[in-house]
C-alpha cells in the first residue's frame, strides 16, 4: 500500500520528535527583506521598521523536504513567501542577521480581519513554510479573519539550516543500532553520535549556540512587530507549545489569542520526557493492538491478546537486531529503524493500517513499508535526499537543555524506562545519550513558561496521544498560571486535537480564536 505524499505529511508534520511535509516552499531569488537601513534607529527598532517583499512561493528546497510548490487557495487566491531578518545574537541586536522565511495567505474578509495567526508545527526542525499549505484546509476556516502565516525557525529549512552529516552519511548513521547490547556496540554507537556532533560543528557550528527555543521566541515577536500587529495571534502545535509557552514567559503582555495543542509538558525536562513518550507510544500501541483484536478476522497480525500481538513485535526487532531484512533499493530494515517505523505510525489512528501491513510483510521478509516510514520519520525522500528535519531537531533540543547524559548513564536509567515500555523504552533509554558530544552548552533544566498577565491561552491535551501524553496539558496549564492556561481534553487517540475531525474541538477552538470566545478551562470534547 503506497504512502502518499500528503499522507507522509499528515504524518510527520505534528510529531514531537520530527516535523516535515512534502508540500510547499520559497524561492531564495528575489524574495528577501528589504536590508535595514544605515541611518536612523538602531537594533531591535531598526529590524523592526523593515518592510518585507512578498512573492509568490516556489517549490521548497531539499532542506525544507522538497515537493511542489503550494496549490492556491480556496477561491483563487495565492500563496506568499518573503525574508525576515532577525538578530544572529539578541544580545548583540547591531551585530550580524539571520535571514527567516516566511510564507503568508491573506485574510479572506479583510474588513474584518484581526491580524496575524502565527503557526509552529513542531519538531523542532519542522519547516512551517512547507507545513502550512499541507494544512490550509484545516485552517480555511480560520483564514476568514486571519492571514495564515508560518516560518521556518532559525536552522531551520531555508533559515540557514544546520547541516551535519551527508546523505549518505546518514544512511548509514540511521541503520545504526540505537539500543547497543554489549561494550563494543556502545563504543560503535557513542564513535558515531561524536562523529554526528563534530559534523554539526564542522558545516553549522558558528550559528549552534544561537538556534534555541528562546530566540525562535524572540523571532516570534519580532515578526509581531514587522508584520504590524498588536498582539501575537499564535496556534502551536508539539514543540509549538513549547515555544509559544517560552514566548509567553518572555512577552505576557504580548499574547493575544493562542492556542496550544499537543501539548509538551514544560517540566518534565529529559527524562521526564523521555519516559513520558515511551509511556505514550505504549498506550497507543496497545490501542492499535486493542483495535487489530476488534477486528477479529480482519487482522492478519498473530495473537489472541495485547500482550499477544505485542511479543510478536518484540519477537521480530529480536530477530532484525540479530539479522536485518531486506528494505528497499539495497538498503537493508533493521531493528532501529523498523522501531522508528512503529513509532511513526503511531502518530495517526488513520495510519494503523500501514502499520498492520509493515508488521506482517516484515515477518514475512520484507522490510520495506516498515523502513519507508523510518525515512519519513527522518526527512529522507526517495531519491536518498534528506531534508536538514533531524540535524535541526538536535540542534535545538542539544542547545535548549543542560544535560549531558553519557551512554554509562544513560544505560543506568534502562529498568525505568523498559518498565515504561516493552517496546519503545530501550530506544528512548538510550536516546538521552544523543547530547553527549555536543559542541555546544545547553540553556535548561526546563523551560520557563509562567505567564502572569498574558491572556487566556487555550491548552488542548489528547488522552490518546503517543507523542506529547495528555498530562503534559494539565502541567503547561498550571505552569501557565491561574486565568492564563485554560485547559481541553479530547478523548481520542492520535497526536493533536484541532486536526482530528472532532467537531467539538473545532468549534471550541475556532470560537476562541475568530471570536473571542474563552471556554470554561476543563472541558471536555469526545
Amino acid at each position: 500500500m503506497p504512502i502518499s505524499a500528503a499522507q507522509r505529511a499528515a504524518l510527520i508534520t505534528v510529531s514531537a520528535l520530527l516535523l516535515t511535509s512534502q508540500t510547499t516552499g520559497c524561492s531564495d531569488s528575489g524574495q528577501r527583506a528589504a536590508p535595514p537601513a544605515t541611518n536612523g534607529p538602531t537594533g531591535l527598532d531598526r529590524l523592526a521598521a523593515q518592510k518585507l517583499e512578498w512573492a509568490p512561493c516556489l517549490p521548497p528546497n531539499q532542506d525544507e523536504g522538497g515537493g511542489p510548490a503550494p496549490s492556491p487557495l480556496p477561491g483563487g487566491g495565492s500563496w506568499e513567501c518573503t525574508y525576515l531578518s532577525a538578530p544572529l545574537d539578541y544580545a548583540k541586536p547591531d551585530g550580524g542577521t539571520v535571514d527567516l522565511a516566511l510564507i503568508r495567505a491573506k485574510a479572506r474578509e479583510q474588513g474584518q480581519r484581526i491580524g496575524s495567526l502565527i503557526f509552529n508545527f513542531g519538531g523542532p526542525g519542522g519547516s512551517g513554510v512547507t507545513a502550512l499549505p499541507g494544512f490550509a484546509s484545516d485552517f480555511e476556516d480560520l483564514r476568514s479573519r486571519y492571514d495564515l502565516v508560518s516560518f521556518d525557525p532559525r536552522g531551520v529549512g531555508r533559515s540557514k539550516p544546520v547541516v551535519c552529516l551527508t546523505d549518505a552519511e546518514l544512511d548509514a548513521y540511521y541503520a545504526l543500532d540505537f539500543t547497543p547490547d554489549d561494550a563494543a556496540e556502545e563504543r560503535k554507537l557513542s564513535d558515531a553520535q561524536k562523529k554526528y556532533a563534530d559534523g554539526c560543528r564542522q558545516r553549522s557550528g558558528a550559528q549552534l549556540p544561537y538556534v534555541g527555543t528562546e530566540n525562535a521566541a524572540r523571532d516570534m515577536d519580532l515578526m509581531r512587530r514587522v508584520l504590524g500587529d498588536r498582539q501575537l495571534h499564535y496556534f502551536g502545535i508539539s514543540y509549538g507549545t513549547e515555544l509559544g509557552g517560552v514566548y509567553a514567559h518572555l512577552f505576557p503582555r504580548s499574547v493575544g489569542r493562542a492556542v496550544f495543542d499537543a501539548v509538551v509538558d514544560p517540566k518534565a525536562g529529559v527524562v521526564g520526557g523521555g519516559l513520558g513518550q515511551a509511556r505514550g507510544f505504549q498506550l497507543a500501541l496497545d490501542n492499535f493492538a486493542q483495535d487489530c483484536l476488534n477486528r477479529a478476522d480482519q487482522c492478519v497480525l498473530p495473537g489472541t491478546s495485547v500482550a499477544e500481538i505485542e511479543r510478536f513485535i518484540t519477537d521480530l526487532l529480536a530477530a532484525l537486531d540479530k539479522k536485518p531484512i531486506p528494505g528497499i533499493g539495497g538498503r537493508d530494515l533493521t531493528e532501529t529503524q523498523a522501531t522508528n517505523g512503529i513509532a511513526q505510525s503511531l502518530y495517526s489512528k488513520e495510519f494503523w493500517p500501514y502499520l498492520e501491513q509493515g508488521l506482517d510483510e516484515a515477518d514475512g521478509g520484507n522490510g520495506a513499508l516498515l523502513l519507508a516510514l523510518s525515512d519519513s520519520m527522518n526527512g529522507r525522500d526517495q531519491n536518498g535526499r534528506y531534508s536538514n528535519l533531524q540535524s535541526a531537531n538536535a540542534a535545538i533540543n542539544c542547545v535548549d537543555y543542560k544535560e549531558r547524559y553519557t551512554l554509562a548513564q544513560a544505560r543506568a536509567k534502562l529498568p525505568e524506562f523498559e518498565k515504561a515500555s516493552r517496546v519503545f523504552g530501550a530506544y528512548m533509554g538510550w536516546g538521552l545519550a544523543s547530547c553527549a558530544h555536543w559542541p555546544v552548552p545547553g540553556t535548561w533544566q526546563h523551560p520557563n513558561v509562567s505567564a502572569p498577565g498574558s491572556a487566556p491561552i487555550l491548552v488542548i491535551g489528547n488522552t490518546g496521544d503517543p507523542a506529547t501524553p495528555y498530562e503534559g496539558a494539565r502541567s503547561m496549564a498550571n505552569a501557565l498560571g491561574p486565568g492564563v492556561g485554560i485547559e481541553l481534553t479530547y478523548k481520542g487517540q492520535g497526536h493533536g486535537a484541532y486536526n482530528s475531525g472532532n467537531a467539538c474541538v473545532k468549534t471550541t477552538t475556532d470560537g476562541y480564536l475568530l471570536e473571542g470566545r474563552v471556554p470554561k478551562s476543563g472541558t471536555v470534547c469526545r
